[in-house]
């Protein structure tokens, strides 16, 4: 066999591992989160910042943690994410900025050393997640490829990192330093994807695949590595990369362009393309070469920066010459097999098609990049959950709302589906029909048990008669009092018309009848009260002597515990008794004992093939109730106030988050509709099966019995029923009415209180009004005998009579206030004196006095009296 069906040379067996690069990480200066995130919560939240010392505290002491992470750990890597990890949950509820939560952070070039100053956390967080991509990096870099598990472990690592590099790129648009600019980040980028094809092409040569495969992955890693080399190149040229680096990636170009000639050469002899095959090893060749040449230009001195070993340019040269060796080896067995077997033309180098590329590595988005491990379990709870913003609160409510339109929605349905089974199963009279059709009707003349709880609720209870004893009682003393109160008002009146009749103007005193409007309002209201209550409790003693002797038949059976006599009595009275000459259903014996043998088994079986379509119902029933009630469960433990709060800056899109959210008590709802999809299923067999069951005559004769037992069994039930609330009514009855007629006698105390302190008022104010009336009368006649006197005086100055001087002068000049019995006496004497002189002047004159002294009460009877004498 010719030589170049043999396998390739052992190097390539086992790819030699070729050094890698790793990004260095940027350094950063120590900063306090705690003292402006106190000052924040205080000023905005309201709430009192040592509530969250502690979460304070653990923010802080991850940034402390960050800055001394491993940079090639995985340990490294999971606490610079963890850090970054609560800082996307920070920014939910803190705006940590210029303008608002003030920290300046500094971070310092990681090529350059440059530091960088920002307010921003935007800042923050990209300088974190180039930190992860440079740990991830470092990693990979550093992992023992020789075995399988590390090379999965750097694969990964690398494709890693171009991932978070990416996302550097897609959300940091405006880079404050060299390290985060776009054309650096993507530059990095490359590399790592290069990188990652590489080691997976290492993987595939060591397991021996086929040599066409190989070819299309050394070619994507060419690719990959001539699309860093200009950015390398580039950055190198403006001082950022070490030089070094460039070389690395000249020779990856060289070195790839040539493995991906050579396995394609090893291809393209397989397919009897010798000529392209050999033309192709001679690229390799040259390819090869031009790799050797930069590998030997390596420095003899590594910068430490560049994070690669220093004998990375010996590795490089080692590589270069063994490959260099194997394409030789392999012209030489291609042109020798040519020349004396193929004979075909080697074609120049442009005439070569190119060599198909195989992506094999592609960045991993950071939401994949811990491979399905707990991305939770490696952030850490939310350090700051219990602080929630006002606008997740509310949206919690909106959703809240949502969730409770969807409990309404399904319990309605269960509602529904619930009503159905039950009218259904009662328009069929089942399950009770069939117990007719089990010999079951001797058991029906048990007694019911709402029946005995009826008689039971008649024990112990009070005879009613005394209550409408009491309340009539009650209704005679009210009615006593509002006429006592009648009586009183109108007294007062008359009293008061009488005295104004008497004494006409003088008489002042205001009349009663517009005083006592509104307490004969009152009275006319309460009796009217009354009087109603009284047609109520007519209505009532009416309801009790309707039902008197049922309610004494009910009481005696549930005191004697033989509430089973009287419902059986009940029903022998409606008829549920057999007549003479009419068996039983139990001396009959029942329909399954009574038919042939023939037809007892399909009987049986239709009777028992409803009876499981009935446990089949109630199992979808209790089923039913039993998601809903799980559903409820769900919903009231469901809580998405950190998905909100995750989500906060996308709230213009909630809606279709709740959509989402709601989607997870999807299953309850297909449950539910299915047990409703069943249940109507279920229910036209049951139909059909039961028909077909009725459709047999005996069973109809049995039916019909059934059935006019049923009417008489709910017609004593009817009436127990009526009887049992009777009683009820009875009872609430007659207790509304004892607190009404107990609120009213409270109420006509009252109002008799009030008439009572009215009357004795109007009496008082009476009294006081008559004296003033009679003391005006005293003055008015003493001012009348003052001016007859002042007329008089200066003829009596005049008069010598003896009599005259002697008495009457001194009456005429007595003091004002004179008492009238003083008067009466000297009037006495001057009468008596002018009458033995047959004075008839001084008599006239103390007549005329005397008629003075009439117009008050003690001269009028003298006056009178003396006029008589004077007279005769």
């Amino acid at each position: 066999m010719p030589g170049h069906l043999e396998p390739p040379p052992h190097h390539h067996d086992k790819m030699m591992q070729t050094p890698m690069l790793s990004c260095p990480l940027k350094a950063t200066n120590e900063i306090d989160w705690i003292a402006p995130l106190k000052q924040y919560i205080r000023t905005t939240y309201g709430d009192d910042p040592e509530r969250y010392a502690d979460e304070c505290a653990a923010l802080n002491r991850l940034r402390q943690d960050m800055r001394g992470a491993g940079k090639d750990s995985a340990a490294g890597r999971d606490l610079l994410y963890r850090y970054y990890g609560q800082l996307e949950l920070l920014d939910l509820r803190f705006p940590v900025d210029e303008n608002h939560i003030k920290i300046s952070f500094t971070w310092f070039d990681a090529f350059t050393h440059k530091p960088t100053a920002q307010y921003s956390l935007a800042y923050e967080k990209a300088s974190i997640i180039f930190n992860i991509s440079a740990v991830l990096s470092c990693h990979a870099a550093h992992q023992d490829r020789n075995q399988e598990t590390n090379l999965k472990v750097a694969y990964h690592s690398f494709q890693a990192s171009a991932g978070m590099f990416t996302y550097i790129n897609e959300n940091f648009l405006h880079a404050p330093s060299t390290d985060l600019s776009r054309d650096t980040v993507k530059t990095l980028i490359a590399i790592m994807l290069a990188q990652g094809q590489e080691v997976f092409l290492e993987k595939q040569i060591a397991d021996g695949k086929k040599v066409g495969l190989m070819a299309k992955l050394a070619s994507q890693a060419a690719y990959l590595y001539t699309q860093a080399l200009e950015g390398v190149q580039d950055n190198v040229v403006k001082a950022i990369f070490e030089r070094v680096w460039l070389l690395v990636v000249q020779f990856k170009t060289h070195y790839m362009t040539s493995l991906a000639h050579y396995y394609q050469a090893l291809a393209d002899d397989d397919a009897n393309s010798h000529g392209i095959a050999i033309s192709r090893l001679e690229i390799a060749m040259t390819l090869a070469r031009e790799a050797a040449k930069v590998a030997n230009s390596f420095p003899s001195s590594i910068p430490a920066t560049s994070n690669l070993a220093g004998d990375t340019g010996s590795i490089l040269a080692n590589m270069a010459k063994t490959h260099l060796s194997a394409c030789d080896e392999k012209l030489q067995q291609f042109n020798k097999d040519n020349d004396f077997i193929y004979h075909q033309t080697t074609p120049p180098e442009a005439a070569l098609p190119a060599i198909p590329k195989l992506p094999a590595a592609k960045p991993i988005p950071v939401s994949e990049l811990y491979q399905g491990q707990d991305i939770h379990r490696i952030v850490g709870p939310d350090i700051f959950q219990k602080i929630v913003p006002m606008a997740v609160t509310e949206s919690a409510s909106m959703y809240d709302e949502e969730k409770a339109k969807l409990v309404r929605a399904e319990s309605e349905r269960v509602e529904i589906a619930n009503d159905e089974m039950a009218a259904s199963l009662d328009y069929l009279k089942l399950p009770n029909s069939l117990n007719i059709l089990k010999g079951g009707l001797d058991q029906d003349m048990a007694v019911d048990s709402d029946f005995r709880n009826w008689c039971q609720d008649f024990v112990g209870h009070a005879p009613f008669a005394e209550a409408f004893e009491q309340l009539n009682s009650s209704k005679s003393s009210i009615h006593g009092i509002l006429d006592q109160c009648q009586k009183s008002l109108d007294m007062e009146e008359s009293v008061c018309e009488k005295m104004r009749n008497k004494y006409g103007a003088e008489w002042t005193q205001q009349p009663s009848s517009r005083l006592t409007s509104t307490l004969r309002s009152d009275i006319r209201n309460y009796r009217g009260a009354v009087e109603e209550a009284s047609m109520s409790d007519v209505q009532l003693y009416s309801t009790f002597r309707q039902h008197e002797s049922d309610m004494e038949e009910m009481r005696s059976a549930g005191e004697t515990d033989e509430a089973d006599v009287l419902y059986q009595r009940a029903m022998i009275k409606v008829g549920a008794a057999r007549k003479t000459g009419v068996k039983s259903p139990a001396a009959e014996g029942n329909l399954i004992d009574d038919i042939d043998d023939d037809d007892k088994a399909s009987v049986a079986e239709q009777i028992a093939a409803v009876e499981d379509l009935l446990k089949k119902l109630t199992l979808i029933k209790r089923e039913r109730e039993k998601v809903l009630k799980d559903l409820k469960e769900k919903v009231h433990n469901d809580d998405i106030s950190s998905v909100l709060i995750l989500n906060k800056k996308a709230m213009s899109q909630e809606n279709q988050l709740f959509k989402t959210e709601l989607e997870k008590f999807r299953p309850h709802q297909q449950r539910l509709l299915q047990a409703q999809h069943k249940q109507h299923s279920l229910m036209k067999e049951l139909t059909r099966t039961y028909s077909d069951l009725l459709s047999d005559k005996r069973v109809r004769q049995e039916q019909n019995k059934y059935e006019a037992f049923s009417r008489q069994r709910s017609t004593v039930m009817t009436k127990y029923k009526k009887v049992h609330q009777a009683l009820l009514d009875l009872q609430a009855g007659l207790e509304r009415a004892k607190n009404f007629y107990s609120e009213m006698k409270d109420t006509v105390d009252s109002l008799y209180k009030n008439v009572e302190g009215f009357v004795g008022n109007r009496k008082a104010e009476g009294s006081q009004l008559l004296n003033q009336i009679e003391s005006g009368k005293t003055a008015s006649g003493t001012g009348v005998m003052a001016n007859t006197v002042n007329l008089m005086v200066r003829w009596v100055n005049s008069r010598t009579c003896f009599p005259m001087v002697t008495y009457l002068r001194p009456l005429l000049l007595v003091p004002r206030r004179t008492s009238s019995k003083y008067m009466v006496n000297s009037l006495n004497k001057v009468m008596v004196s002018s009458n033995s002189s047959r004075d008839k002047q001084t008599l006239g004159l103390a007549s005329v006095l005397g008629n003075s002294f009439g117009l008050i009460g003690t001269g009028r009877a003298w006056y009178g009296k003396r006029m008589r004498v004077g007279a005769a």
